[in-house]
């Protein structure tokens, strides 16, 4: 009995050296390859912006008088920058000499490895871009004060009763402590939006890609 044409580009997709439906193969092996080229491009750019924004920031921050934001926010994104290229390079060994699907589920993996990582990360960056942020802010020198200090004291001048630990305000310390907590409890969510913000559209197609190979291949 002839095979029909589902059941022949079935087979020219699963097997690489098939003779049947070469272009079929060829079509998907040049989609995977375009769709892991075009994210490598884009993780390169995202790499370089964040190196680049790890060494402005000092004299940025310098020039705005909030060092104490500068050289903490320098620091995380020099971290980011390191995770970012140990990534980069296990993207790399993905082996090109196999089949599209093979290829192209490996990437996915490593995209889902990724993500992971970046969710857990964004646990704690989040909560620490807030500290430096504070930071930054509280140590600006406005007419020759510094910024945190005349918020202490119009607090406690304004609720002369209230606790003091440490010297700070308690009406001030369950604030900050609260969006901590916030940040640290999202923080998760926000990492995966924020990807899904600068590769949404490429992770999609990569989706779609796979779905439709995994069809193929039943």
């Amino acid at each position: 009995m002839e095979k029909s044409i589902e059941t022949i580009w079935k087979e020219g997709f699963i097997k690489n050296d098939a003779l049947v439906a070469p272009k079929l193969n060829d079509l998907y092996n040049q989609k995977s390859i375009d769709i892991v080229e075009k994210f490598k491009r884009m993780y390169k750019i995202n790499r370089i912006a964040i190196v680049a924004f790890a060494i402005l920031i000092i004299p940025l921050s310098y020039i705005t008088r909030m060092i104490y934001m500068g050289i903490p926010m320098s620091l995380l994104f020099i971290a980011i920058t390191i995770i970012a290229q140990k990534f980069s390079k296990q993207l790399d060994t993905i082996d090109k000499n196999t089949s599209s699907y093979e290829y192209l589920s490996s990437f996915d993996k490593w995209v889902k490895d990724m993500i992971a990582i970046n969710s857990k990360l964004s646990t704690f960056m989040y909560p620490y871009i807030f500290i430096a942020m504070v930071l930054g802010f509280w140590f600006i020198e406005v007419e020759g004060n510094i910024l945190g200090s005349m918020l202490i004291n119009g607090i406690i001048a304004e609720f002369p009763t209230t606790s003091l630990v440490n010297g700070f305000p308690i009406l001030l310390l369950i604030p900050f402590f609260l969006v901590i907590g916030i940040l640290a409890f999202f923080g998760g969510k926000i990492g995966k939006w924020d990807i899904n913000l600068v590769y949404g559209g490429i992770l999609n197609k990569l989706e779609d890609l796979l779905s439709d190979m995994e069809e193929l291949r039943k």
